[in-house]
């Protein structure tokens, strides 16, 4: 496979690149609690799924970002979060850095739910800019990914067993075995920090913590190819 990872090319690499074709990646995660996983979930699984959907197509993936909006979790240590007005910054000067070099379909693979008011920025973005197009795509609940968890399990949650790759495991930890019951996010979304650590436990929302790795490798063959249809499909 050739290397898409800008972290594997030089400047006048991607400057040979843009003479043929002007598509880019962007994966952006989230460091925050997942309970007995590991903290960089989100952005162990949005690069990941990025650089294996885009190998194929030779299309450059940007390093992933790996902090997102996760407030409801600082009651938990090692969890990051950005203010809404820092992280807008953030994306849209990544996303000017991109257009100066003269790429024009940009597709964003976000892995964190917390992430979703990115869409909004980027479509008041694109709106200003002729001729460039931004997609934005959660991995994770796209139709045919989605569709997929639900088929193995539809009792599927944040740092359940959907979340719980061979990549995204921490050696030595033992998961339990039991299904959790499913959490009452409404309530959970009101409450500070603190309570919401106490009301939440070990941050599992709910469901099994681990299923085999036979369905989760059927899961992630399904959200490579739908990515990949993202990067390759129609831009509107």
């Amino acid at each position: 496979m050739p290397k898409v990872k800008i972290s594997e090319m030089h400047w006048a690499q991607v400057e040979a690149y843009l003479k043929r074709d002007d598509r880019a990646v962007l994966p952006i995660g989230s460091t925050e609690q997942h309970a007995q996983l590991s903290l960089c979930v989100d952005h162990i699984l949005s690069e990941r799924v990025a650089v294996e959907a885009a190998e194929p197509l030779n299309v450059p993936v940007f390093p992933g970002l790996p902090y997102g909006m996760t407030p409801y979790f600082m009651g938990y240590p090692g969890t990051v979060s950005l203010s809404a007005d820092t992280y807008m910054a953030l994306i849209r000067d990544i996303l000017e850095s991109l257009a100066t070099h003269g790429f024009k379909r940009i597709l964003v693979v976000n892995g964190h739910g917390g992430n979703s008011p990115v869409k909004a920025l980027i479509d008041d973005w694109q709106s200003k800019k002729s001729g460039i197009k931004v997609k934005f795509h959660n991995w994770w609940n796209a139709p045919a990914t989605w569709k997929k968890v639900t088929e193995i399990d539809p009792l599927a949650s944040h740092a359940s067993w959907m979340e719980n790759f061979p990549w995204t495991r921490i050696a030595g930890v033992q998961y339990p075995s039991q299904q959790k019951p499913m959490l009452d996010t409404s309530k959970f979304r009101s409450l500070a920090p603190k309570a919401a650590r106490e009301h939440l436990g070990d941050g599992n929302f709910g469901g099994y913590y681990q299923r085999a790795d036979e369905d989760m490798l059927a899961i992630w063959r399904v959200g490579v190819e739908e990515t990949r249809a993202a990067i390759e499909g129609h831009w509107p």
